[in-house]
């Protein structure tokens, strides 16, 4: 595990998007300012260290970033688009062999997919072709997947604070 400093690294931070843009670009903006946010948390760890259990949960940064990746595609590939056969696994991740390199491009590459689905989407309230919820008769609309994947990816993030700050003291965004 790498040394702590006596004074946290301060990391860099951002401000979120503007406030004066239409709903999907609003919805767009935070998600990205988000997953911004999670990528910046593995920038300058190492492999063991990302790997490295935060809580007693197991989670991870890697682990974090590698579930985020298959929510992504799940919820906007899988689920709102109708593309694949089976979602894929978002809470067992394996990690043998996991870089950080590795996962963030392949969240990147996620998050492109991602991107495409909602562009090519006709507007917020179309319905997706199924969900991930199998209680829900219908697929959910991309207003309702964007607003998830906002969530989502917050509620990672702060656990990526959490764990960044507990490995090596770095702070902030």
């Amino acid at each position: 595990m790498t040394e702590r400093n006596t004074e946290p690294a301060k990391l860099s931070d951002v401000r979120p998007p503007s406030t004066n843009a239409d709903e999907p670009t609003t919805l767009l903006a935070f998600l990205d300012y988000l997953r911004a946010a999670v990528i910046a948390k593995l920038d300058g760890i190492s492999d063991e260290d990302a790997r490295r259990p935060g809580v007693a949960s197991g989670t991870s940064l890697l682990w974090l970033v590698r579930h985020l990746a298959v929510v992504e595609d799940n919820w906007f590939t899988w689920a709102y688009r109708g593309a694949g056969e089976e979602p894929g696994e978002s809470d067992e991740v394996p990690l043998d062999g996991a870089t950080v390199a590795g996962e963030l491009a392949a969240y990147r590459e996620a998050v492109e997919r991602s991107d495409a689905v909602a562009a090519a989407a006709p507007d917020l309230d179309r319905p997706g072709v199924r969900s991930l919820r199998p209680d829900d008769a219908e697929g959910p609309s991309l207003r309702w997947v964007l607003v998830h994947m906002i969530e989502e990816t917050g509620r990672h993030a702060g656990h990526a604070d959490i764990i960044r700050e507990q490995l090596d003291g770095a702070i902030g965004r």
